[in-house]
């Protein structure tokens, strides 16, 4: 009893307090000052989906991981790629384990089994750690059934975390160099430049890296409009799994350009389409930027011996658009095909043929009649001839903005193309560390407006193993980037091309101040 007085007069003197902060705080005061713009900080947690790299005997693929070095001030944190989880085994499995316990396994199936538990119990771990920034971490496999990857970066490793995944076939049906860039989980993708023909074998690859199921929703569009299909709604992708399907065995219907799309009705995904062409080579097709009026697709090679444009307009409107290439030292318009009609959901496709002649260059799509329907496109690009022939496909792709990564490069055989489609840029290209020694280099380019520069990256002093590359935008109008990288094998300059899309490091976080007119009445 004693202290109510005391707590009255505390209470009051907070009152009085809260009360004379909000007066001077509240809406409409004059002497309020103007809100500020929201403030861009690191992101804290990024996650990455690495697809089924092979199913292939002869396959190698090597595992690159990097976040850029950059001013996050974070904790430590952690960058980890973990195989998904197998699929549920056949009910009658344990049955049938059971049953030849009981007839007596020989001491040679007892220990492929071991064997097989040791993997197994393996597979739990990382199969990629990053330990810190500015350096690549690698790791290499040989197996014909490594798993797809799941994995978190947190701390000063997830602003700008970047994963590449490389797989070199040098023999066989699927003979090439496939590469694709990890990608974050989403509910939307779209896929032009696939097919259902049957010189192709076109996998869509769907890995779920959260703990419940997800179910996805497929449909198909040739160049009549959507094909039929009765398997290829509510998917079932189970937690932390991914699951290939051929795309031929989702319809009857036989269609050399295939545009893809991809949604989810519950959960998210990774989506990427592995393509296998007879006696052309194999590559993955990532997805397409979302959908808009005018799209760039970067870093067509200077020796394409064939490239054929495939777009798709996914709204209710046909799509008139201007095809233009961005060179060496100008842009022009392909002779005989400087515009493009799309139809409304039907695959448009064009061939190209040797359309940089002899000099890099790029794609820009942009409205024809000035109105602008939103598109999707993609390139299917070949180098070589006959026996020597290899392919690539290059998407849309935004542009760097802030920045962005290509995680794995080699010695010799990378190639990096900067594409500026409006006002001239300056850009910013740091070569990392290697994974296992050398010095970063920095260097600095101009991007003509209109126009396509090709250069060779300048590695890292002193070299050892892989190195990253980060290009930033430093000045003038966008920029957008791919990076190519040529590996040699039997004679054949096999080949692979990744965009360089921002890196999404920062957010905007907006300003909060106190607001305590929210209480009243």
């Amino acid at each position: 009893m004693k202290s109510t007085p005391l707590s009255l007069i505390a209470g009051t003197v907070a009152l009085a307090a809260v009360t004379g902060f909000a007066a001077l705080t509240a809406p409409g005061d004059a002497d309020e000052p103007e809100a500020r713009a929201a403030a861009r900080l690191p992101v804290e947690r990024t996650s990455l989906l690495c697809p089924v790299p092979s199913m292939s005997d002869l396959a190698e693929t090597t595992y690159t991981s990097f976040t850029p070095a950059g001013k996050s001030g974070g904790e430590a944190g952690a960058a980890e790629l973990e195989p998904a989880e197998a699929l549920p085994a056949d009910e009658d499995a344990p049955a049938d384990e059971d049953a030849s316990d009981e007839d007596g396994a020989s001491d040679e199936e007892k220990e492929k089994e071991k064997d097989a538990d040791k993997e197994t119990a393996a597979d739990g771990e990382p199969v990629i750690s990053l330990k810190d920034t500015g350096k690549p971490s690698t790791a290499d496999t040989d197996k014909s059934d490594a798993p797809a990857l799941i994995g978190t970066a947190t701390g000063k490793l997830a602003p700008g975390w970047a994963a590449q995944q490389t797989t070199t076939a040098a023999a066989g049906g699927a003979r090439g160099l496939l590469g694709v860039s990890c990608s974050a989980p989403d509910t939307d993708f779209w896929f032009p430049g696939a097919s259902t023909a049957p010189a192709r074998q076109d996998y869509i690859h769907l890995t779920n890296p959260d703990d419940t199921a997800a179910v996805a929703d497929i449909e198909l569009y040739g160049a009549d409009g959507p094909l039929k299909s009765d398997v290829a709604e509510g998917i079932t992708v189970p937690a932390r799994s991914s699951v290939p399907m051929l795309l031929s065995t989702l319809t009857g219907e036989a269609a050399e350009n295939v545009t893809l799309h991809v949604t989810t009705r519950s959960g998210r995904i990774g989506a990427d389409v592995s393509v296998a062409e007879d006696e052309v080579g194999s590559d993955w097709l990532a997805a397409s930027g979302d959908p808009a009026q005018t799209l760039v697709l970067p870093g067509i090679p200077a020796d394409a011996t064939s490239v054929r444009l495939v777009a798709f307009a996914p709204g209710e409107d046909d799509a008139d658009v201007k095809v233009q290439l961005l060179g060496k030292n100008a842009t022009f318009a392909p002779a005989g095909n400087d515009t493009l009609h799309i139809k409304s959901q039907m695959t448009a496709s064009v061939d190209l043929k040797d359309v940089t002649r002899g000099e890099p260059g790029s794609l820009r799509l942009s409205p024809a009649d000035g109105s602008g329907t939103p598109i999707v496109a993609a390139l299917r690009v070949v180098r070589g001839k006959g026996a020597e022939q290899e392919v690539a496909f290059i998407p849309a792709t935004a542009p760097v903005g802030d920045r962005a990564s290509v995680a794995d490069n080699r010695a010799k055989g990378s190639v990096l193309s900067l594409t500026a489609p409006g006002g001239t840029a300056k850009v910013k290209v740091t070569a990392s560390a290697g994974s296992e020694g050398g010095e970063p280099t920095v260097k600095t380019y101009t991007v003509k407006g209109g126009t396509t520069l090709e250069v060779t990256p300048e590695v890292p002093s002193g070299l050892k193993g892989n190195y990253a590359l980060t290009v930033e935008t430093e000045s003038g109008g966008p920029v957008h980037a791919a990076r190519t990288l040529t590996l040699t094998e039997g004679g054949i300059d096999m080949f692979t091309v990744q965009t360089l899309p921002d890196d999404g490091g920062t957010v905007e976080v907006p300003q909060a101040r106190q607001d305590l007119s929210v209480l009243d009445d």
